[in-house]
């Protein structure tokens, strides 16, 4: 919520124009980080937990590998910055280009930190972490809305990441891989022929992830000008945001079961039952409040995006039964079929949008997810229903984590 608050306040104190500059910066951002770090994210949680004295090892290689990757697509992105439209126009120029090149570095390195986190089993500062950033990053917000009207978003968003790499860093490195890797010394660290097949699977499956997220709205943002992006990114980011939850749950189930796999079943029922008592109350409220709640934002706001706001916090409940399957496959490392499913998701979700979009305008993309998250959950349901049917020949106590 603190990520709704702070556009919420960008969108009263910072024009339109540059709400949407700033909006189609950091929807490039993430894409092009998500190239390089996102994939990662799952290996991090997937094989942390057996790695033993050679997570700090896997931790690093995983940072390292990140940011040279990082310099790459930025290379790539920047080229081209000049044919993407007034929202891009700010990012041309070698200065531009290069801090545009650090952000995604450190937005990549931020990233893998919660993964990180999780694997470790010390998911309880991942809320810790995002809380204080996101708190810092208004404070910024605000005051730099007077000296640096127009650069002030970025500055706000981009200075709290770079100051809590080396915070966020030091905790991991000196207080909390010790006791991990004491922990599970005795288990058998993954291979890299382990690491390279489950990437293998998942980085297609995170890719398809990336572009629904990200990929629309950079689409979007190069094809429109900068103050209709505003009004469309508002309610494509809050729509996000209530996905946040059912995905961290997932997330938390992969962990639960790479640590037990013989209550896989037990921990898939606990976490969705948890993740829809909180989820289904919360997407009506956002459904039948978005456009009473976007002209906080301004009166075009909620002319613009009541409605794609509307179809997307719909479209969470059938994704959330998605994400639980998922999450529990992973945990399986059962690659081909998580890759397999994300890969008909969005290849949904990108041609209805791409299709529709031209002829009913931005809510086409709010209907492209809604129809495609609907049919994706049908397709998985019958193996998500079998799941949840499972019973071990030996009852099996859900760890405390999701119980």
């Amino acid at each position: 919520m603190l990520g709704v608050f702070y556009w919420l306040l960008a969108a009263r104190h910072y024009p339109a124009v540059d709400v949407g500059r700033a909006s189609a910066a950091y929807s490039a951002m993430n894409l092009l980080s998500g190239f390089t770090a996102f994939n990662l994210v799952g290996a991090l949680t997937r094989f942390i937990p057996q790695a033993g004295n050679h997570t700090a090892r896997l931790v690093l290689r995983a940072y390292a590998f990140s940011s040279a990757a990082s310099i790459l697509v930025a290379a790539v992105f920047l080229l081209g910055v000049g044919h993407l439209g007034a929202s891009y126009a700010e990012l041309s120029g070698f200065t531009a280009g290069v801090i545009f090149t650090a952000c995604i570095i450190c937005w990549g390195i931020f990233t893998l930190q919660d993964g990180v986190l999780v694997g470790l089993r010390s998911a309880i500062w991942v809320p810790v972490e995002n809380g204080t950033f996101g708190l810092v990053k208004i404070v910024l917000l605000l005051a730099l809305a007077a000296s640096l009207p127009h650069q002030g978003i970025y500055v706000s968003w981009m200075l709290p990441v770079a100051l809590s790499l080396p915070v966020v860093n030091g905790l991991i490195f000196a207080r909390l891989l010790g006791p991990h890797a004491r922990l599970t010394a005795t288990r058998t660290p993954p291979t890299a022929r382990q690491i390279t097949r489950f990437l293998a699977g998942d980085y297609t499956g995170a890719m398809c992830v990336l572009a629904v997220s990200n990929l629309v709205p950079v689409v979007v943002a190069a094809t429109i000008g900068p103050s209709v992006n505003a009004y469309f990114y508002i309610a494509w980011m809050i729509g996000g945001t209530l996905d946040l939850f059912a995905v961290n749950m997932a997330t938390s189930l992969t962990v639960e079961g790479a640590f037990n796999a013989a209550a896989i079943a037990v921990n898939t029922r606990a976490a969705l039952w948890r993740t829809m008592l909180v989820l289904v109350p919360i997407a009506v409220a956002v459904a039948l409040a978005a456009p009473f709640a976007l002209r906080l934002f301004g009166p075009q706001y909620a002319a613009h995006g009541a409605l794609i706001l509307q179809l997307l916090a719909v479209a969470t409940l059938p994704k959330a039964l998605t994400e639980m399957y998922l999450g529990a496959l992973r945990a399986q490392s059962r690659a081909s079929r998580i890759a397999l499913i994300q890969v008909i998701r969005a290849a949904m979700i990108l041609v209805l949008a791409f299709t529709l979009t031209p002829v009913i305008g931005t809510v086409g993309a709010g209907i492209a997810v809604l129809v495609s998250q609907f049919a994706v959950a049908v397709i998985v349901g019958p193996g998500l229903l079998a799941l949840l049917r499972y019973r071990p020949a030996k009852p099996v106590q859900a760890p405390s984590a999701l119980a």
